[in-house]
């Protein structure tokens, strides 16, 4: 499956690579660093796209430098072109390369879409002190149940694997993670360009959260999970 991040299949499409989500995530990933008030001079980005993510982090955290790995050809192109001085980007497998070591390392959706993401987890553990790993939680009863929303996520933007929280925190502690904080992100309630089935789900999802997170993300879905680990 990795095939079709190293092709243009994925950019065919992807052609924006989620660009417009980018500023959402990032704010979110800065939210959780601030919260717990994390000392770090590097920010890495495994899976960085066309390095949307780590830009916004940059104007977030002004004295810090970053590093985004990408393996496709074409997303890399798009990110080198916005290099600064303190954000660079490599055409690289960041598990692949030898030495670099980070205070935090960002995986932004990028699990779903390993084909070995227990070994892919755990060879990316001792790269940084600090993981800040967001993953999609497409499993609920809703989706279950209707089958064609996880099906197309396959399909349209290559999910391979579908989590709800209580695996997610589950792997992160398997592949040897110990987990410090962790939040949900209202992904299909927030992110722009949404479905109109999205759209239509927005009220009964925030009402039901209000009365139960958990259970509204279970039963309804439409969010994310943001973990902070070491």
């Amino acid at each position: 499956m990795q095939t079709i991040y190293e092709t243009e299949q994925y950019a065919d499409r992807n052609p924006n690579w989620h660009e417009e989500d980018s500023p959402w995530k990032a704010k979110h990933v800065a939210e959780i660093i601030r919260k717990n008030d994390l000392d770090f001079e590097t920010i890495c980005e495994v899976g960085c796209g066309t390095g949307e993510i780590l830009l916004n982090l940059a104007d977030a955290f002004p004295e810090a430098r970053f590093s985004g790995y990408e393996i496709s050809p074409h997303a890399y192109r798009r990110a080198k072109s916005k290099e600064t001085n303190r954000v660079r980007f490599h055409l690289a497998n960041l598990i692949e390369e030898d030495g670099p070591h980070f205070d935090i390392l960002v995986i932004a959706d990028v699990v779903e879409h390993v084909e070995d993401y227990l070994s892919f987890l755990k060879s990316l553990k001792d790269r940084a002190r600090y993981k800040v790993i967001h993953v999609p939680l497409d499993l609920s009863v809703q989706s279950v149940l209707r089958a064609w929303p996880i099906m197309g996520l396959r399909e349209s933007v290559g999910h391979l694997h579908y989590f709800f929280k209580d695996s997610v925190l589950a792997t992160l502690k398997d592949c040897g993670y110990v987990v410090l904080d962790y939040k949900y992100t209202a992904s299909r309630l927030e992110l722009p360009n949404q479905a109109f089935s999205s759209q239509l789900m927005r009220l009964p999802r925030r009402l039901l959260y209000s009365v139960n997170p958990d259970f509204a993300v279970r039963m309804l879905g439409g969010y994310s999970l943001m973990v902070l680990a070491e």
